[in-house]
């Protein structure tokens, strides 16, 4: 995994003992993207470098999530929310078929790893939905998360560093030193 990964880790996903982890309601499941034809083996939580075809695997790590219909869908994030994405926010879109580059259908996996393909077109900042129903009760859980395609999203550090420069010259500036 890249360094920037835990850096600057945003959405629904998080690392924890090196393993990319998302939270579907109570449930949890690890969530790895590949690009094997451009990254070989190298593992991507969040961030993926590449505009290529990449391999989504969420791996379950509740039983329970073995006898749920799970599916998994892609949205452009045309609304800029960004790291601060959540389910709100999607229910709250207009036309979500209109924003989605990728679906794939409910499904459910007694072997617990859901694996899928997706050829990325453009780079630019997408949201993945994932969302498991309930097998006996009027219950669905769902989980939220952003993530950059073509290179890192380093939100807002561009602007603090900014910032940070600008205090620093400001501080030069009131202290500077008379000349004589």
């Amino acid at each position: 995994m890249n360094w920037y990964q835990g850096a600057f880790a945003h959405g629904g996903v998080g690392m924890e003992d090196d393993v990319c982890l998302i939270k579907i309601g109570f449930l949890e499941a690890h969530f790895t993207v590949y690009q094997p034809k451009t990254n070989g083996t190298q593992e991507f939580c969040e961030d993926i470098p590449e505009v290529a075809s990449s391999v989504f695997v969420i791996d379950y790590l509740h039983d329970f999530l073995k006898e749920m219909q799970v599916d998994f869908r892609i949205i452009k994030d045309v609304n800029n929310f960004g790291v601060f994405a959540n389910w709100d926010d999607i229910t709250g879109l207009d036309n979500i078929e209109q924003d989605t580059v990728f679906y794939h259908r409910p499904e459910k996996r007694s072997d617990g790893v859901l694996t899928v393909n997706y050829d990325f077109q453009q780079a630019g900042g997408y949201i993945g939905i994932v969302t498991a129903v309930h097998p006996e009760k009027e219950k669905t859980y769902h989980t939220v998360f952003y993530f950059q395609v073509g290179g890192t999203d380093y939100g807002y550090l561009p602007f603090f560093i900014l910032l940070l420069i600008l205090a620093q010259a400001l501080y030069w500036f009131i202290n500077r030193v008379p000349v004589k």
